[in-house]
């Protein structure tokens, strides 16, 4: 399905590609990232590929091409895919509100403008589906600023591999305010994570079932789910932090001794046997696994004799659901990316002007990333996809994804 030919037949110059090793090979000497890897795809057919440093520092085993890594936020994109799979066979609309499904989410309530308490509040609309998918729906995360993310964070509503089942836990998570009014700000949120228990509910299948059936099964994901697979342990990376705290407390973030701080390693618990089902943050997977889901998306919903989607509903995906860039809708949260010239899809963001975002790239891209630092991009105009994959968190710390997009982008001349 996915095929190598020569970079250069391809418009890569060979010279100019080999930047791109000496880049990771500088974040792995200054300790920036215990290992990475990258795979680029053009025209259908990986042209380039290439690993660097450790997956374990601890028992100093190679970050190789078929490493097993946490994707963590890379798991919206699958889950939105798997969204609309539903959305195409008519059992919802995106305009549906999510107490459709999940009645605990009935009679919402908004904090107040300028509230200082989680009990300053007034009667608002339910979340829909595409707000949810578009991280307008006024959900939130623990990490995020403000007066909902700290009762997040108080009530351990972070939906956590290890936590109570998914169900439990989104009635918790909608027993709280939503931090602003559906529709009016953007916040990133676990808004997606929701929609895996929607999906849940209107297919009458575990999401974990659900996306086996669905979506790994046909594009050949065999090493992706949200538990390592029996086989590939050996092959699961370690997690490190720069920080001294917690990786994920972003609100209280301070830089650490030791650049590469074992958070988790390759036995994590969490992700050998989950409790709860993360479509938001749950999956592991290896690149070649990743590449296939993007490539599907760079093809318009269809790798080889696998369609899950039509080309219209991926265009529809693809597009801004915006009113215009992120920054413009006030968004008070976390930030991965620059939100200045950035749109957002479903589950992925846009790139409306690359002037403004202060990145080469085209008009179009779609990408996301994962907060152990991974990142991927589909672009339609150079029919290219690229995956990179590393196991550092928070990927706030240090600028790579910019940076991978200007070495990638350098080596093209054709």
């Amino acid at each position: 399905m996915i095929g190598t030919a020569d970079p250069q037949s391809r418009g890569f110059d060979p010279v100019r590609l080999d930047r791109i090793g000496d880049w990771m090979d500088r974040l792995v000497a200054a300790r920036h990232h215990a290992g990475n890897g990258i795979l680029i795809a053009r025209e259908g057919d990986v042209v380039y590929e290439r690993t660097a440093g450790l997956r374990s520092v601890e028992d100093g085993t190679p970050f190789e091409r078929d490493t097993v890594v946490r994707i963590y936020s890379m798991s919206k994109p699958v889950t939105t895919v798997a969204l609309m799979m539903l959305a195409e066979k008519g059992l919802f609309h995106l305009d549906a509100p999510v107490s459709d499904f999940i009645p605990s989410f009935s009679d919402c309530t908004a904090l107040i403008p300028g509230a200082s308490r989680i009990d300053q509040v007034e009667p608002c609309a339910t979340p829909t589906l595409h707000q949810l998918a578009t991280h307008t729906s006024g959900t939130s995360y623990p990490f995020n600023p403000g007066i909902l993310p700290k009762a997040m964070a108080d009530q351990n509503i972070i939906y956590k591999n290890d936590q109570e089942p998914l169900a439990e836990l989104t009635d918790r998570l909608a027993a709280l305010p939503l931090a602003f009014k559906p529709g009016s700000r953007w916040e990133y949120s676990v808004g997606i994570d929701v929609l895996g228990r929607v999906i849940e509910v209107v297919s009458g299948k575990p999401l974990d079932v659900f996306l086996q059936q669905e979506v790994f099964d046909p594009l050949g994901m065999s090493e992706t789910g949200f538990a390592v697979r029996p086989g590939t342990e050996d092959r699961f990376a370690a997690l490190y932090t720069p920080l001294a705290g917690d990786p994920m407390g972003l609100n209280d973030a301070r830089a650490g001794e030791d650049s590469l701080r074992l958070v988790y390693g390759p036995d994590d618990a969490a992700f050998r046997a989950p409790s709860l089902l993360s479509g938001g943050g749950g999956l592991v997977g290896t690149m070649d696994d990743y590449m296939k889901f993007a490539e599907m998306l760079r093809r318009g919903g269809a790798l080889g004799d696998a369609r899950l989607l039509s080309p219209r509903t991926l265009r529809f995906m693809m597009s801004n659901h915006l009113p215009g860039d992120i920054a413009s809708m006030g968004p008070q949260s976390f930030a991965e990316q620059p939100m200045e010239g950035m749109g957002f899809g479903l589950g992925g963001a846009v790139l409306l002007n690359p002037a403004r975002v202060r990145v080469a790239g085209n008009v179009g891209d779609f990408s996301w990333g994962g907060m152990a630092s991974t990142f991927f991009w589909v672009d339609p105009v150079e029919n290219m996809s690229v995956v990179f994959f590393t196991q550092l968190a928070p990927s706030s710390f240090y600028p790579t994804r910019p940076q991978i997009k200007a070495v990638v982008h350098a080596a093209l001349t054709g």
